[in-house]
């Protein structure tokens, strides 16, 4: 990469490009945490490249459920990706989160408008989104104010990403004109069917639903003791309007969150212990250390 030169989208010169506001194209940052070469990232370059501007900054290897991690003690390596002979993306040695701040920092230009974490193989609902790599790119993307939706399919195994990509490409459309209000993303799930067996989309909100976690222990040849986590999914015990019960009902789940993790109700009734400390911590820190 060429010292401060920053990329064009890879469809900088398409043959088509959708006209929106005002005339004017938006750009679209796509990651996602499945790594570069993951087929539902492929899947979203397909079906957005001739309607605008694309630039794809995602993890060279997969970097599922790291969170929102960041790589602060080690260099981040960009290399060029290229898909037959063209230009694909950039895959960085980090984690999602990196992706996002290195790409509008360092590698694109000009700024994209909405960023796009995805297509996730597997669902991110309840609990899990905590985890996620794919929903913390969406929400870096908030933080560092785009657009942002992370869109995962409800499946572990499939490789049709078609039906999804079309979906996303079609709120997309939503969006653009739609902006989300300032700090908040989209957690979109969608139903591992034919676009005919989906029964619709539905705001929802998150749920309770998790993993439980399960340890299998073994040993090595030279008897050194190792885990695999492998958790387990338990039967649901959620409402019907959850995330997880809407998405295996049938359903496009679309999840607003945001990364102010603030509880506000229990800050007016936990507010007796700003009374109670005067009393009893306030003394601790105001005697002179000897």
């Amino acid at each position: 990469m060429e010292a401060n030169r920053k990329a064009d989208p890879l469809n900088s010169n398409p043959k088509r490009l959708k006209k929106t506001i005002r005339g004017f194209t938006p750009g679209i940052l796509l990651t996602n945490d499945d790594g570069i070469f993951a087929k539902g990232l492929e899947s979203l370059v397909k079906v957005l490249k001739d309607k605008y501007p694309l630039w794809v900054v995602a993890p060279e290897s997969e970097q599922s459920a790291v969170g929102h991690a960041l790589t602060l003690t080690q260099p981040l390596r960009v290399k060029k990706i290229y898909k037959n002979k063209s230009f694909y993306g950039y895959g960085v040695s980090g984690t999602p989160a990196d992706c996002v701040k290195i790409a509008l920092h360092e590698l694109i230009a000009p700024r994209p408008h909405l960023l796009i974490s995805g297509i996730n193989l597997g669902p991110n609902v309840g609990i899990n989104v905590i985890y996620s790599g794919t929903v913390s790119a969406a929400t870096e993307g908030a933080m560092m104010g785009l657009t942002s939706i992370a869109v995962s399919l409800n499946s572990y195994h499939t490789q049709q990403f078609e039906p999804a990509a079309r979906i996303t490409a079609e709120l997309v459309s939503l969006l653009i004109n739609n902006p989300l209000p300032p700090g908040i993303s989209f957690n979109v799930n969608i139903p591992d069917l034919p676009l005919s067996e989906i029964k619709g989309l539905r705001l929802a909100k998150q749920g309770t639903f998790r993993f439980v976690e399960r340890f299998e222990r073994r040993i090595d040849p030279r008897e050194n003791v190792y885990y695999w986590q492998a958790g387990i999914q338990p039967p649901p015990e959620e409402t019907p309007d959850t995330d997880h019960a809407l998405l295996e009902a049938g359903y496009v789940t679309l999840t607003p969150i945001s990364y102010d993790l603030t509880h506000y109700p229990s800050l007016k009734k936990l507010s007796f212990l700003e009374k109670s400390s005067r009393n009893s911590i306030l003394p601790l820190i105001s005697k002179p250390v000897k």
